[in-house]
């Protein structure tokens, strides 16, 4: 799962990312003389809000750190490096910062670093590439304080998120799988009197028994309940207004959520007869996306009290 995560800094985070892009480490100094970097919005003994920014130099000493032999994807190396908390002159606290070195027997508490900064900046915390071993500053020359005043402050940023899952289904999901790359949809209930759970779980969480018994289910049922989505974000399939609703296939217990098309959103409404639209059956694989969507089948809607312990 791939997104762009945008968000607004405000002003404590902004000064802090200004300075970053001008090639400055920012603090700002709380109400017992501590200078915090990266600055605190609000002061960890009074509560109240900070506005007393200070400059720190970009050498600073390594307090801890933590060996990484094999780096993971999107992080700063692709070689083994070093996660250290540096304490930058000046400042009373440490930071989270990447440390390049070429192994463990390089990097200790007390080692001196200095920033590395990158050859463009932009008002994000990789301006700082990194540190490494050092005693003499690498800051920009002529950047000062005054000029973050005047500079255009930094407001929002933008993150990429790369979520990457791999899981292993267990022997009840697996047999609920196969079902769905079988044309069928599965529950599962510890016994003919339990409640019967879609997806189906591995435990009745009521008593914890086993959910052994599988039931097959139709795809047809109710509206419980649903939501109209007007917003658009990135990863969206279709283009909104849609509407995303909780089904309570019939013989189920529990309503599972999915999208419902075939009529216009305003149409949509709690205890609306819908049934399943499958796709092609070339595409279909391990996956509930086999349905494509629910739409309304024509039947009158359900009678509240039908479905009124499932909402």
């Amino acid at each position: 799962m791939k997104f762009d995560y945008t968000r607004s800094v405000g002003p404590t985070i902004g000064r802090f990312l200004t300075g970053l892009r001008e090639g400055r480490i920012v603090g700002v100094r709380g109400s017992d003389g501590r200078v915090i970097v990266p600055p605190a919005e609000f002061d960890p003994v009074t509560a109240q809000r900070l506005t007393d920014f200070v400059d720190v130099s970009d050498v600073g000493t390594v307090q801890s750190w933590s060996w990484v032999a094999d780096p993971l994807p999107g992080q700063p190396f692709d070689r083994p490096f070093a996660w250290a908390l540096v304490k930058f002159d000046g400042a009373d606290t440490a930071m989270l910062h990447a440390l390049d070195v070429s192994s463990p027997d390089e990097v200790h508490s007390g080692l001196r670093v200095r920033v590395r900064w990158a050859a463009e900046r932009s008002g994000s915390i990789h301006d700082i590439a990194c540190v490494e071993p050092g005693e003499t500053s690498s800051a920009p020359a002529g950047s000062t304080s005054a000029d973050a005043d005047a500079a255009e402050p930094v407001t929002g940023i933008v993150t990429p998120i790369d979520l990457r899952y791999k899981h292993t289904a267990s022997p009840t999901e697996t047999r609920y799988l196969k079902a769905l790359a079988e044309g069928r949809l599965i529950g599962g209930r510890a016994d003919a009197e339990s409640k019967v759970y879609f997806p189906p779980r591995g435990a009745d969480p009521i008593d914890g028994r086993p959910t052994d018994e599988m039931v097959d289910l139709p795809d047809t049922g109710t509206i419980t309940t649903f939501c109209i989505v007007n917003v658009p974000f990135m990863g969206q399939k279709i283009k909104p207004p849609y509407v995303t609703a909780y089904v309570l296939l019939d013989g189920a217990d529990i309503p599972v959520l999915h999208r419902v098309l075939g009529c216009d959103p305003s149409e949509v409404r709690m205890g609306m007869r819908v049934k399943a639209v499958w796709k092609p059956r070339e595409e279909w694989g391990y996956t509930l996306e086999n349905v494509d969507h629910f739409e309304p089948n024509g039947e009158p809607d359900a009678d509240y009290d039908s479905y009124r312990h499932h909402l």
